[in-house]
């Protein structure tokens, strides 16, 4: 692009307060971007920042046109809306595809969303890469979270599987998820999923992370999935590790979307 145009793709991320995870992903999605070449801005606001000032700020990089994306590093201090801010982002410039807009039309048949969510994004190109079929198989999403749970069965629908959500108030979780053909997880709770809850051949896509803590690691933790990996690598055909596994692949599919949002902007094929 830089090459044929003499133009490249922008990210802007904005990150509130000062978590130490918040800022370590940052700080991966920057770096990441500089790899590739598309130009990064962060504005880093205080943990009392007030809503307008949120807004204003995201306001600027929706008017900008050399801004292509934009992240609202997630999760927000409690007294800002989260809601309101995700929904403030210009729905072109969605890169997480998180905006209503973006997730309705990835539920409505014959509708295609300007961006595609990243973790579930990722889920599927991971299927799709190792030839896993997914057209007419049982599938089985645990969790149904905005981010991840909901958009993977919405996507994996998209896709032809016959697909059911497990969450906290499903009856015999482990006797639906020992049908599937593919199970996807991202619930949270580390290594819930047991050998006892997949069925023997399953393709698992663990979307899980979780710190554990570990004496044994000089950090005092370590982080494992939501899928005991020992247990079912016994059972299943294929399944993603944690870490490792499905998140360098998430970060491809953030890269993509920028890049597939600043294409659309330039008119560039």
């Amino acid at each position: 692009m830089k090459a044929a145009i003499g133009s490249v793709p922008g990210l802007a991320v904005v990150l509130v307060g000062n978590r130490e995870d918040s800022q370590a992903f940052v700080n991966i999605k920057l770096k990441a971007c500089n790899e590739v070449g598309i130009e990064t801005s962060i504005v880093q606001l205080p943990q009392d920042c007030t809503q307008n000032r949120l807004i204003d700020v995201v306001s600027g990089f929706n008017k900008n046109p050399s801004v292509h994306g934009i992240i609202v590093q997630l999760p927000l201090p409690q007294h800002l809306d989260e809601e309101r801010v995700i929904n403030f982002v210009s729905p072109e410039k969605d890169v997480d595809g998180f905006h209503p807009l973006n997730m309705g039309n990835l539920a409505l048949r014959g509708k295609e969303p300007l961006f595609i969510p990243c973790a579930p994004k990722a889920c599927i190109e991971l299927l799709l890469r190792y030839g896993v079929e997914i057209v007419g198989k049982n599938a089985v999403v645990i969790g149904r979270s905005k981010i991840a749970g909901l958009s993977t069965s919405l996507l994996l629908q998209r896709h032809h599987a016959t697909v059911c959500t497990v969450h906290s108030f499903t009856n015999n979780p482990e006797q639906i998820t020992r049908r599937a053909d593919i199970v996807v997880s991202d619930v949270g709770i580390p290594n819930i999923v047991g050998c006892d809850w997949l069925m023997p051949g399953a393709v698992v896509v663990d979307m899980g992370t979780n710190s554990v803590k570990d004496p044994s690691s000089r950090r005092g933790f370590r982080i494992t999935g939501d899928v005991c990996y020992e247990e079912a690598v016994k059972v299943v055909s294929a399944i993603t590790p944690v870490p490792g596994g499905v998140g360098p692949v998430v970060l491809s599919m953030l890269l993509s979307n920028i890049l597939d949002s600043a294409k659309r902007a330039f008119g560039f094929t």
